[in-house]
Parts: structure tokens; C-alpha cells; sequence
């Protein structure tokens, strides 16, 4: 589903820039950053290729093998939260969680 979707985004790119994207040429990456906490889509060129935008009268190269980023998804453990709402002058005021703890909501509040 999710290499579908990352996928989607050259025909998109087709549609509304006049870009000339052949999908065949492309193929989903996924990269976790384990020092940033997040996952990275990608989409790689599985050849040299060239693409035009018509609409930015612009015309791109790609080797074979180059990623481009089209997606970045954070991941947030307790701690990175409190870490960046300190960094912006919050703490955490309340929080809530699934029952397997893989989803929260944090309230945060001045300090």
C-alpha cells in the first residue's frame, strides 16, 4: 500500500507539472534514520533517465540508482517529545496512549 501510494506521487507529478515520469523507471525505498527517529520514502531510479516538467520549463536528470526523498514520516519517543517541548519552552501537561503504546496524544503546556 505504501509503495503504491509513494508511486503515485510521479503521476501526480505528470498531472499537474506536465512532468513525463514513467513509473516503470522508479521503485519505492524505504530508510529508517534511527539518529533522527524517522522513516524516509523514496523513490529510486532503477536507470539514467530524464524527465521533463512542461509547466517549469525544466528538465531533470536522474542516475541510476538516485533517490529522491517525497516523504519523511517522525517516529517520537516520551523522551524526543519532552526534548523538544523543553527546546520550545513546553512541558508535557498530560498524555494519552493506545494499550499497546504505539500511538499518543501529548498536551503540553507552558513551563
Amino acid at each position: 500500500m505504501t509503495a503504491e501510494f509513494n508511486l503515485n506521487l510521479l503521476a501526480v507529478l505528470n498531472r499537474e507539472l506536465g512532468a513525463d515520469f514513467d513509473r516503470a523507471k522508479f521503485e519505492h525505498v524505504a530508510v529508517f534514520d534511527r539518529e533522527r527517529e524517522w522513516i524516509e520514502m523514496r523513490l529510486r531510479a532503477r536507470e539514467a533517465c530524464r524527465v521533463r516538467f512542461a509547466a517549469l520549463e525544466l528538465e531533470v536528470g536522474f542516475a541510476q540508482g538516485e533517490e529522491m526523498r517525497t516523504e519523511i514520516s517522525a517516529k517520537f519517543t516520551r523522551e524526543r517529545v519532552e526534548r523538544e517541548f523543553a527546546a520550545a519552552g513546553l512541558v508535557i501537561a498530560e498524555g494519552y496512549t493506545d494499550p499497546d503504546g504505539l500511538f499518543a496524544l501529548w498536551l503540553a503546556r507552558r513551563r
